[in-house]
């Protein structure tokens, strides 16, 4: 049996349920209009085999976006319940959790969203940095006095010691 909660908001009036095995052999598509069921029982499951199934609704509006797909597996007839038991007839069906976990793809989206996010906050960082040192070196250089008429000691003014290093080149004879 398979079952559904329906959102709120749109008057709904029916499903859609696609039923495929995922091996590609059989599908199967369940239409039912003018009823409030939010279940369903699937027939003529395959023992020991692997199933996709997707559920729509159907308002007045038309119908709505498939579910995400849902992937199960029958049971073999070894694993079924004890022929006392009240379900005879069906085959059991394992391994629907109601938490949907990640998709690889979600995963790989996130994580590609999030070292953008890092990406660009490191690089404001970074610009904000080079912004704010060049404001502080624009500031100390209008409030420095100019230093090529503070040394009268050297006719060509400036400061007696400079900071450009000169070149040197040294030519060996052999």
């Amino acid at each position: 049996m398979v079952s559904w909660d329906v959102p709120e908001g749109d008057v709904i009036i029916g499903y859609a349920i696609s039923q495929q095995r995922q091996d590609g052999q059989m599908q199967r598509f369940i239409r039912e209009v003018n009823t409030t069921n939010r279940a369903c029982v699937l027939w003529d499951l395959a023992e020991d085999a692997d199933y996709i199934i997707q559920v729509q609704s159907i308002s007045l509006h038309g119908e709505s976006q498939a579910s995400k797909r849902v992937h199960f597996r029958t049971l073999k007839e070894t694993d079924r319940l004890p022929s006392n038991s009240s379900n005879q007839g069906d085959i059991t069906v394992e391994g629907l959790d109601k938490e949907q976990q990640l998709q690889t793809g979600e995963i790989v989206i996130i994580v590609t969203v999030l070292l953008m996010w890092a990406a660009v906050i490191a690089l404001f960082c970074r610009q904000y940095d080079i912004i704010k040192d060049n404001d502080s070196n624009n500031n100390k250089e209008k409030t420095k006095p100019s230093s090529e008429h503070s040394t009268p000691e050297r006719p060509t003014g400036g400061l007696l010691r400079s900071k450009k290093k000169s070149l040197s080149v040294n030519i060996i004879e052999v």
